[in-house]
């Protein structure tokens, strides 16, 4: 989905990078100008010492040999390539010697480092501008030509000079050229704003391309999450599997989304099974009711029926608490507290609790625990899944061909407390209805005739997924073994 400029300006991520593209070209800007004056003001100062080595030298020069020799001193270092610039004047400013031609006016007037930069000319210059434009000028004068100088000053031909009274109220200026320091400094000017234009350039082709990934990013998102909304829970949010923020977002979410799937298709199979099989009992409970109401019955025929209806309602509560268990167990919410629970004492409680049930049905029920096992988890809903799973080996344990057999056992293996529960009977060959047998409701061929309403294993894997571990069932040749596998306090 296309978006328009005020619509991406809208967005934080555009607003964010606005904000920081303009601090980093306030910041760029202001070193810019940082960078230029500190480069002026280190070319003035080794300028200025430059100079100030000029004169002690022309004041050695004077000490040692008066005015003549200063004057034959200034006269060879005028000549020499590159030289700065010199001068002697007389007490009226005109010019004696030096190879400055014309000075802007009030330059010598006072002692000392010129305030502002001047222009000025050098001998010969006049004379090569007019050979370079074809004219022949012979107008200007070696005292004056004012105009000339502020015309070539005013093409940038400065300078600074300091200036001095000799003991015979003569004056001596030294100075020196700017042109190089000011182009120098024109040169760093030109070279931080090209960097300042490319990095500000590259910054907005950056902020263009990664922006416009991430809203598109964004607009997979959001469709996503419209169809989702639109009622297709399969839907999954996209994953590029670069493993940025936005895939971890979209993992958790699709976790999430998971999650949600699996609670609604269990609600649906809760609803589907309820309406399934409890139509039985409650069924059988009307037609006792209608049977007994009908003809004439005994005192202790109306009292057997009730009996019997008590029976089926306490079975049926039995059912409706187990649904509410699992419900709450696999929602992840208990108001059970949780602390350390031996599981060698679970046990041996459990067995000693089903050791008559297990004689009278003629199934030998033993116990291997060895050892301490201490997980973190909560005593009566452990208890109440051992229960059930040791229910089920003892009733399906009867049909075994040799002697009926159920073993429980304790072992840590694997970083895991495992609780085993075997028996010897036919178990359960084919895997798929293994996998089957863990859900609410659901009633193998050969479990059609024993007591029970399948939520007996459902019960005890939502147990386990509250405390973290799993339950498993395997084959176990002959027989079945369903492991309760508990993570230690290290893993948990």
């Amino acid at each position: 989905m296309a978006l328009s400029v005020p619509a991406i300006m809208k967005t934080t991520a555009a607003r964010l990078s606005a904000l920081y593209f303009l601090l980093f070209a306030l910041c760029a800007v202001l070193l810019v100008f940082y960078m230029t004056s500190l480069s002026a003001s280190m070319l003035t100062g080794q300028t200025q010492d430059t100079i100030n080595d000029e004169i002690i030298g022309l004041a050695s020069a004077y000490k040692k040999g008066g005015l003549p020799l200063l004057v034959r001193v200034v006269e060879n270092r005028s000549r020499q390539p590159g030289a700065n610039l010199y001068l002697i004047a007389d007490t009226n400013g005109q010019i004696l010697t030096g190879n400055v031609q014309a000075l802007e006016p009030g330059v010598i007037d006072t002692e000392g480092w010129t305030t502002e930069p001047f222009s000025y000319k050098r001998f010969g210059e006049g004379e090569l501008d007019r050979l370079r434009s074809g004219t022949s000028d012979q107008t200007t004068s070696p005292s004056t030509g004012d105009n000339a100088v502020q015309a070539e000053g005013e093409k940038g031909h400065n300078a600074i000079a300091l200036v001095l009274r000799l003991p015979n109220q003569m004056i001596l200026l030294v100075g020196r050229d700017l042109g190089e320091p000011e182009r120098f400094r024109a040169v760093i000017r030109r070279s931080l704003m090209l960097a300042l234009g490319m990095m500000g350039l590259g910054g907005l082709l950056i902020w263009f391309f990664v922006g416009r990934a991430a809203l598109k990013r964004i607009d997979s998102v959001s469709e996503a999450s419209r169809r989702i909304m639109g009622g297709d829970l399969s839907g999954r949010l996209p994953v590029t599997g670069t493993g940025d923020e936005f895939d971890r977002l979209s993992e958790n979410l699709n976790s999430m989304l998971a999650r949600i799937a699996t609670l609604n298709e269990g609600l649906k199979q809760v609803s589907d099974n309820i309406a399934h099989d409890l139509k039985t009992p409650l069924t059988r409970l009307r037609n006792r009711a209608e049977a007994t109401l009908s003809g004439k019955q005994k005192t202790s025929d109306y009292r057997q029926a009730l009996e019997g209806t008590i029976a089926e309602s306490d079975q049926l509560i039995k059912t409706f608490n187990a649904i509410l268990m699992i419900s709450r167990l696999e929602a992840g919410y208990s108001s059970e507290h949780t602390n350390r629970v031996d599981l060698a004492a679970a046990v041996r409680d459990v067995v000693e609790l089903y050791e008559p049930v297990a004689e009278e049905a003629g199934v030998s029920l033993d116990a291997e625990v060895n050892g301490a096992f201490a997980v973190d988890g909560n005593r009566e809903l452990i208890g109440q899944a051992l229960s059930n799973i040791v229910d089920n080996a003892i009733k399906y344990s009867t049909d075994a061909t040799s002697k009926p057999a159920v073993r429980v056992a304790l072992e840590r293996t694997h970083g895991e407390i495992r609780l085993s529960v075997a028996d010897n009977g036919q178990g359960i060959p084919d895997d798929a209805d293994r996998a089957r047998a863990t859900e609410r409701f659901v009633r193998l061929e050969k479990s059609r005739s024993q007591p029970g309403s399948g939520l007996g294993l459902s019960l005890a894997k939502a147990v386990m997924t509250f405390h973290y571990g799993r339950l498993d069932l395997l084959p176990g040749n002959p027989g079945l073994s369903v492991v309760m596998s508990f993570p230690t306090r290290e893993d948990h």
